[in-house]
């Protein structure tokens, strides 16, 4: 059985389930979902990556969108709706949301859950991919297994 450490940062959708659940062929996977809140020091960077999208309109919401403590209900909810979709595709999951330092609760449920690789699921963060400070490129260097690094499509 192969165990995977899905890192979020958004419910998943079905075309994100069929995409995590169909990686390894037919080989049993069990998930372990890590839910990272939005939190508010980086709202600028997504202002930036909406307009480097053509996003307009979502670079000026941006700050109607719950995030640092607001964030966590949320959160929570997503966390429970990507665990479930992901049992109702037949894989086994569970999951929990990143705490303050999201590098090291990754790090710490890759040793925990003995984890054999890590799945980035996110939408694409343009500055932080060209200065390599995105979480899959940040993750590489702490968990000492493959991480690889998916969009995560829209709903």
């Amino acid at each position: 059985m192969i165990t995977t450490v899905l890192m979020i940062e958004k419910a998943l959708v079905p075309t994100d389930v069929d995409l995590v659940t169909t990686l390894h062929g037919d080989d049993p996977v069990t998930f372990v979902v890590l839910m990272q809140p939005r939190g508010d020091q980086d709202r600028l960077l997504r202002a930036l990556d909406d307009v480097a999208l053509g996003e307009f309109g979502d670079a000026v919401r941006e700050n109607d969108v719950p995030e640092g403590k607001q964030a966590g209900p949320p959160a929570e909810r997503a966390l429970r709706h990507s665990v479930h979709a992901l049992e109702a595709a037949g894989a086994t999951a569970t999951g929990r949301l990143a705490d303050d330092h999201p590098l090291d609760a990754l790090a710490t449920v890759v040793r925990e859950s003995e984890a054999d690789e890590v799945v980035v699921l996110t939408a694409p963060h343009y500055l932080e991919e060209l200065f390599h400070r995105d979480w899959a490129s940040r993750a590489r260097h702490k968990v000492g297994v493959p991480v690889l690094k998916l969009f995560a499509h829209a709903e």
